[in-house]
């Protein structure tokens, strides 16, 4: 099969007859001579608007393709290469006890989806509920306000990026194509094939809560197990060795392996793993605020006037400088989205950005955030978690429990809003004017105006003074890293620790590639097995 880059057709052109002519005509063949075609990836050229073009990279199927191919001289044209996954050959180490997984985010449910494809039948532990049981539990928080402390859109079967967007996009480097093994799980779990080779591929968090369903139905059905309503409170360990965890404070439960599939608000459990011998860090993260704007408006800036009705909803991407060298950049931006309450604890306050598959809500919505180190807030592991919670008090009792929410014109102005202009916030759960000044560090508010005004020059009206922002957006990454070597094995043998919670992803695709890293490493030296009736729980009494 032959492959072939950089197919430029008009976005208004009938795509696969267009796809088909080019490539005939590149290749020098007829039409019919092309007996097979498919797209591997797709992106949209807006760079010389009005006039955009989608790119596409396809594999192409060709009677006398060597002869095609010798012929050639077109750069672009080329043998197709061999983007095969591959999990590794079983190790030789015999397994008492099935791993154990805690967490069923990403990283949990991928890597609990490999160990039970090949044989491993996980036990996966989620301190929340089941993802069917959690929607209800979260609509209720944002209708009324009673917040569910272990089950919450943090907590829960899928994790927190079950109320996301569903972005399946990731910078990591891949040599060994678990991405693309993450988008064939995904598909065969019911998502839309597109996302197989849309170049900004995402989900929504409508279709992502059946697609966990179907995950978990798989992994039942090869050997697998779910425990709900379990949290993990202590972990024994003898001779540098894990040998138990502590479920609810009172089961325990015999362990080979544990993979901490931790997300990154679980704080209780980092403030119990560190009294532990297990090996922490802070490391740096970044917060800020949500910012909205009318969807028509980012489309006109990145379509175009013309094109802004006949395109998907349009993304944007920025980053700046400040002149204090802080790095501030939009961060899960929401393409006709919800800004969404996403607090985990009683008391404090946080806030996230949700799209369903159709993006269709009438406000964009993104994260603005400022780059902060444990130069801001101390070198200890949990500094980093205490500077969080620290910003998310404030803005519960700035709010009284609801989202504060600030005119972008007010903002500049250091004065607290009392009215709307023409963009109206579209959020879950309740809101309320506020001053967003009084919830951030002096350096955090003035880096923000700055980014925004640089940002205006990128995006037409993006520092309009009735954009709406919102706050406190602190959940972006990971305040801590539990350490690991090159094996996946933290300071504790037989501790697994994975994904965004641990310190090793940013997103679903990165955090679920970990999850998939991690399930090879166990793979490699522990060989899997048949599993007897359980002998691995103790029950003690309290």
């Amino acid at each position: 099969m032959l492959r072939i880059r950089q197919i430029e057709v008009p976005i208004d052109s009938e795509q696969e007859k267009m796809i088909r002519k080019k490539c005939s005509k590149i290749l020098r063949v007829r039409e019919d001579e092309i007996v097979g075609l498919k797209i591997n990836k797709k992106s949209l050229d807006a760079r010389k608007k009005p006039f955009l073009y989608y790119v596409y990279e396809v594999d192409v199927s060709v009677v006398r393709e060597e002869k095609i191919l010798s012929k050639t001289r077109n750069r672009d044209v080329f043998q197709m290469p061999e983007e095969v996954y591959h999990f590794p050959n079983q190790g030789e180490e015999r397994l008492n006890f099935r791993p154990v997984i805690v967490g069923a985010g990403p990283a949990g449910l991928f890597c609990g989806y490999m160990l039970a494809t090949y044989g491993y039948q996980p036990l996966i532990l989620e301190r929340g509920e089941k993802v069917e049981d959690r929607i209800k539990t979260v609509e209720e928080f944002w209708q009324s306000g009673k917040l569910d402390f272990s089950s919450n859109v943090q907590f829960g079967e899928g994790g927190a990026g079950t109320f996301s967007d569903g972005k399946l996009t990731t910078l990591v480097k891949d040599p060994f194509y678990r991405q693309k093994k993450v988008l064939e799980i995904f598909v065969e779990c019911g998502a839309p094939q597109e996302i197989l080779y849309e170049s900004k591929p995402h989900i929504g968090t409508d279709l992502l809560r059946n697609i966990i369903i179907n995950m978990r139905n798989k992994i039942i059905s090869m050997g697998g197990e779910f425990r709900y309503h379990s949290l993990l409170t202590d972990l024994v360990i003898r001779d540098n060795q894990i040998k138990q965890i502590k479920i609810n404070n009172q089961e325990m439960i015999d362990v080979d392996v544990l993979v901490l599939a931790l997300g990154h608000s679980a704080r209780d459990t980092f403030e119990m793993l560190s009294k532990t011998e297990i090996v922490m860090r802070a490391k740096p993260f970044a917060v800020g605020v949500r910012i909205e704007h009318p969807q028509s408006m980012i489309n006109e800036n990145q379509y175009g006037m013309e094109n802004s009705k006949i395109l998907p909803p349009a993304s944007y991407k920025l980053t700046y400088h400040t002149k204090d060298n802080r790095g501030v950049y939009t961060f899960c931006m929401c393409p006709g989205g919800f800004v969404v309450n996403s607090s985990s604890e009683v008391g404090y306050l946080a806030i996230n950005g949700m799209s369903n598959y159709r993006r269709d809500t009438e406000n964009a919505n993104s994260a603005i955030i400022v780059t902060i180190s444990p130069k801001d807030f101390g070198e200890n592991p949990l500094d980093g978690l205490n500077f969080q919670r620290n910003l998310e008090k404030k803005a519960y009792l700035l709010g009284k429990g609801k989202i504060p929410i600030q005119t972008y014109g007010d903002f500049k102005c250091d004065q607290k809003s009392i009215s709307f202009g023409d963009v109206r916030p579209i959020m879950k759960g309740n809101y309320i004017f506020s001053n967003l000044w009084e919830i951030f560090p002096n350096y955090i508010t003035k880096s923000l105006i700055e980014a925004i005004e640089y940002f205006d020059t990128k995006i037409k009206g993006f520092g309009r003074s009735d954009a709406i922002l919102s706050a406190v957006e602190s959940r972006t990454s990971s305040p801590i890293k539990i350490e690991r070597n090159n094996l996946g094995v933290s300071a504790i043998l037989g501790v697994y620790p994975t994904g965004e919670g641990a310190g090793y992803a940013g997103g679903i695709t990165s955090s679920a590639m970990d999850g998939i890293f991690q399930a090879e490493n166990i793979a490699k030296k522990y060989q899997n097995f048949d599993f007897v009736e359980e002998t691995n729980v103790e029950k003690i009494e309290r």
